[in-house]
């Protein structure tokens, strides 16, 4: 007999982030002895994220090509930077006003620089590509390689740094990037072991939900309701509209920018590294975590039925008249379920 337990936590938005998230969550909240209790490897898969996120990104990184063609690095691109550009104008507004911690009560409770920073820097690069494999051309799902730039810590920190928050030492923003890097160089040397790399990341992801979900307390999830809401819709709007634009300004038809303006699963891992990095932090990961993981799933709703709007009313990518690339069969690897 099989049951169809991928099948069922895929068919949740986000599910492979998700649910071994709370799953970690629920065990931490009413089993919080369990971890120390077992031991051994039981225990190491409870307190393991680092580690397993160190791994994910150099298998993320083998994953990104340094031949990307000139339309995948101007459409890419452009994307690319302006998410960034919007994550470092609204770190410098919250920053200003809230510092390093997070709202201490009230219904903005949990609320920080860092959650909002972070839900802004990462798109959720399954998403886009399949949207952009509907919508878009082979060269627009291309365009993701560019845009997994924003993967990891590295962007959240320098945002950080940028809006004027507490810095962090070259050593740490060094070592939040190494890795990818390291994969990069890696996949790029040989094909082989870009095929071999690339092939883990969608399994280690449940693994560093897991551990990244047993680090939270369930009792303040409520909190997260409303504001994981709002946040959610929130990205979608403060990013499509400038991502929109930006696409059409660069010669699209504002299809592929909507369709970027989400929250990636890899944005839950990101606070715990921060605050690994920058004790400063610390106060603001738990909470941050708990409202990026409700982005994720709220942007992951949204951004599907936004992008079918926006190809209905604006025309798909194919019907541009455009002559054909060499670019049109360049197609980004697939990350799994970012």
């Amino acid at each position: 007999m099989q049951i169809p337990i991928k099948r069922s936590i895929e068919s949740v938005p986000g599910g492979m982030m998700v649910v071994p998230l709370l799953t970690g969550a629920l065990i931490a909240t009413f089993f919080p002895g369990m971890p120390k209790f077992f031991g051994s490897f039981t225990g190491a898969l409870f307190s393991g994220a680092l580690t397993i996120l160190a791994v994910f990104y150099v298998c993320m990184g083998a994953s990104i090509d340094f031949r990307a063609t000139p339309y995948i690095l101007k459409k890419g691109g452009t994307l690319l930077a302006v998410k960034v550009a919007i994550a470092i104008l609204l770190g410098l507004i919250f920053g200003r006003v809230l510092g390093e911690a997070p709202v201490a009560g009230g219904m903005f409770a949990g609320v920080s620089t860092l959650a909002i920073v972070a839900s802004l820097n990462d798109t959720n690069g399954g998403l886009y590509m399949a949207l952009m494999g509907q919508y878009g051309r082979p060269r627009d799902v291309g365009a993701y390689t560019v845009m997994t730039l924003e993967s990891g810590p590295f962007l959240t920190m320098v945002t950080l740094g940028v809006a004027g928050l507490s810095a962090f030492p070259w050593p740490a923003l060094v070592g939040a990037i190494l890795p990818l890097l390291v994969g990069m160089i890696i996949g790029n040397l040989d094909r082989e072991m870009r095929d071999f790399l690339g092939r883990a990341i969608p399994v280690m992801i449940p693994f560093f939900a897991f551990a990244l979900g047993a680090g939270l307390d369930l009792s303040k999830v409520w909190q997260a309701g409303l504001l994981g809401l709002t946040m959610g819709v929130g990205v979608v709007v403060l990013t499509g509209i400038p991502l929109f634009l930006a696409d059409r300004l660069t010669g699209g038809t504002g299809v592929a920018g909507v369709a970027a303006a989400s929250t990636a699963g890899n944005a839950a891992a990101v606070p715990a590294i921060v605050a690994a990095a920058n004790p400063a932090y610390a106060d603001a990961a738990g909470p941050a975590t708990i409202l990026i993981a409700a982005c994720v799933v709220v942007t992951a709703i949204l951004v599907p039925i936004v992008t079918a709007w926006a190809a209905a009313a604006f025309g798909k990518a194919e019907d541009l008249d455009e002559p054909p690339s060499a670019a049109e069969d360049t197609v980004a690897p697939r990350v799994g379920t970012r």
